[in-house]
């Protein structure tokens, strides 16, 4: 199946303000015939971050290189990491703020001089080996920009970071991924996945297979509003994109800690939930739409989730 990942900016849909800006920056790069300068693009999952770093590669017309921050174990993996680079190259770190502290302290030395210092042997026999690498730029992906290190956070001379989509993009991107994957629908069709994709390519393009999968075995032909919003009730999807385990969310901290305030490892517990995925994955969006707060002293539901949860009675209650 074609890819419908965009591969230069052109074709990059939504965040306006840090495309235009990236377009400007790799121009420069290029005139100058140097690297970019290391970035750090920050935000909720699922916005594009690993697209656009691929989008910089392909804008420089350079080498591009991914690894997850948990990957990389031992200073030997970063080692062959940058020595593998081309001059100009991205090496691409998605969750750069789980990067072992050790790591990060050989990072700091090969983003500002491009050497790595490989200390061999014990006691009077010890030495450190200096290995030259080629200039490359490093993009690093976070979800909490809050938990780099300041020492690793001030070596980035370019930070982003992306927002959640308006609906109206959301839509155009529906449409542009049913173009390339086969799939008929309708403007008002893929508006109805928008409002429910939690502001989120990614949960957008999801949702499109997964109702086309509902729409081939009803057969009921082209996708449009009533056909979405039969597959999203079988998905148990509500119409703010809102599913079983953000209700499970909600309802924990209403009935079981008294509407909050609640830490988030209690939450997590009591849901059976690994609490960086609350945390990455629902929490944000689940404030931004004004449910839940955080404090000092841990999670609140807001008024309105109360309401929403009363007039959502008996959906979900299997959660």
């Amino acid at each position: 199946m074609n890819s419908f990942r965009p591969s230069s900016l052109g074709e990059f849909v939504g965040q306006k303000d840090v495309t235009s800006r990236i377009r400007l920056f790799v121009d420069a790069a290029l005139r100058r015939e140097e690297p970019l300068d290391h970035m750090i693009l920050s935000g909720p999952a699922g916005l594009g971050k690993t697209t656009l770093a691929r989008i910089v590669a392909n804008e420089l017309g350079v080498g591009f290189t991914a690894v997850g921050a948990t990957a990389i174990e031992r200073a030997a993996d970063l080692v062959s990491l940058l020595a593998a680079l081309n001059y100009r190259d991205v090496l691409f770190i998605d969750e750069i703020h789980r990067l072992r502290k050790p790591i990060e302290e050989i990072l700091y030395l090969a983003m500002e001089d491009w050497v790595v210092d490989i200390p061999t042997g014990k006691g009077a026999l010890a030495k450190v080996v200096r290995i030259q690498l080629q200039p490359f730029t490093l993009i690093g992906a976070t979800t909490r920009v809050g938990m780099l290190s300041a020492p690793l956070r001030s070596r980035f001379g370019i930070v982003f970071s992306l927002d959640f989509y308006p609906v109206n993009e959301l839509a155009e991107i529906v449409m542009g991924t049913a173009k390339v994957i086969g799939v008929e629908i309708t403007p008002r069709g893929a508006l109805t996945i928008a409002r429910s994709s939690r502001g989120t390519p990614r949960l957008a393009n999801r949702l499109l297979r997964r109702v086309r999968d509902f729409a081939q075995v009803h057969e009921k032909g082209i996708i449009d509003e009533t056909v979405v919003s039969e597959a999203l009730a079988f998905l148990n999807i509500d119409e703010n994109g809102l599913d079983r385990v953000d209700y499970a969310f909600l309802r924990t901290i209403v009935e079981r800690f008294g509407g909050g305030p609640v830490g988030i490892s209690a939450i997590a517990s009591s849901l059976g939930e690994d609490r960086n995925t609350l945390e990455d994955v629902y929490e944000p969006y689940l404030m931004k739409l004004g449910l839940v707060v955080r404090t000092p002293r841990g999670r609140v539901a807001t008024r309105k989730a109360f309401e929403i949860l009363s007039q959502k009675e008996g959906i979900f209650n299997g959660a």
